[in-house]
């Protein structure tokens, strides 16, 4: 059986297709057991289990949370992001309905702060601000929880920068505001509280929120998790399409040694299509029942 447990839509978040074209390319890819885990968003469970039903597909609710972490001993203190992924959790359960409202209206204050810096970057350069009408379409091309991906892809749309990484690199990244902080220990209380499980997500991706923050050292970054977060977490994301063999096969290991489930997933937002394409053994499904 196929097995993808990290698939973002455009829904709830920053992927580029709707859950229907989700669905049909899952179904055509013969994955049996999905989850769709937008950033901050649950917004999408309801009809992403519904056609996971109408392909006959097992689907566990899902969704992804960025949780701040500062580490005296490393990056001289600096906070980092790390994603950790939520599962089998009520969608239904109102604090965790309130505080992912609450997270979402932020990230449209944050947006417009950082079109103000954007701005004071245009200003400098010559090039014509932003507008109210430009934060109009970018707002209309995210379906779900505002980010900076859906600047950057506007940014490309006006023929400001060539790609993505031309907008972080000369703007959004210079031009950032940080994100509401949350804590991994609300983030955790949140999902068990609502039934759930909490799995910190791919840990060593190197291009992406993760440990490699803090260390490119696979044994620092189990000592971390080992000192900071086990009483907090359930599970670590082991597959992951930017881990390589011996990551995967480092956290196996971790993971069986502080008796954590493992999980994996493709992170696809369909740029692209990446659904179904890493190499998940059964029993991760058989750890949620299936």
């Amino acid at each position: 059986m196929k097995i993808d447990l990290h698939i973002h839509s455009k829904n709830g978040s920053d992927g580029r297709w709707y859950l229907q074209d989700i669905f049909a390319e899952a179904g055509r890819r013969n994955i049996g057991l999905i989850s769709i885990t937008d950033h901050d968003s649950i917004s999408a469970q309801a009809d992403a289990r519904a056609l996971a039903d109408s392909y006959g597909m097992g689907y566990i609710c899902g969704v992804e949370l960025n949780v701040t972490m500062a580490l005296p001993d490393f990056r001289d203190g600096k906070p980092v992001s790390l994603d950790f992924l939520g599962y089998r959790f009520d969608p239904g359960y109102k604090p965790l309905a309130d505080k992912l409202e609450e997270l979402r209206t932020y990230r449209q204050v944050r947006a417009e702060k950082i079109l103000t810096n954007i701005n004071e970057e245009f200003r400098r350069q010559g090039l014509g601000e932003f507008t109210r009408e430009d934060m109009a379409e970018i707002q209309s091309g995210a379906e779900g929880a505002l980010g900076r991906p859906h600047i950057a892809d506007y940014l490309i749309r006006k023929g400001i920068v060539a790609d993505k990484q031309e907008a972080f690199d000369k703007y959004l990244l210079r031009c950032n505001i940080p994100k509401m902080p949350l804590s991994l220990e609300e983030a955790s209380s949140l999902i068990r509280a609502s039934g759930g499980k909490l799995i910190l997500a791919h840990p060593n991706d190197p291009n992406g929120t993760s440990l490699v923050a803090f260390s490119p050292s696979l044994a620092a970054q189990q000592e971390i998790i080992a000192r900071t977060m086990l009483e907090y977490i359930d599970g670590i994301e082991c597959w992951h399409s930017r881990h390589d063999a011996a990551t995967i096969d480092s956290y196996l290991l971790f993971a069986r040694e502080h008796h954590l489930m493992v999980t994996g997933g493709s992170d696809c937002r369909q740029q692209p299509p990446l659904m179904g394409t890493v190499n998940i053994p059964e029993y991760v499904a058989r750890q949620f029942g299936f």
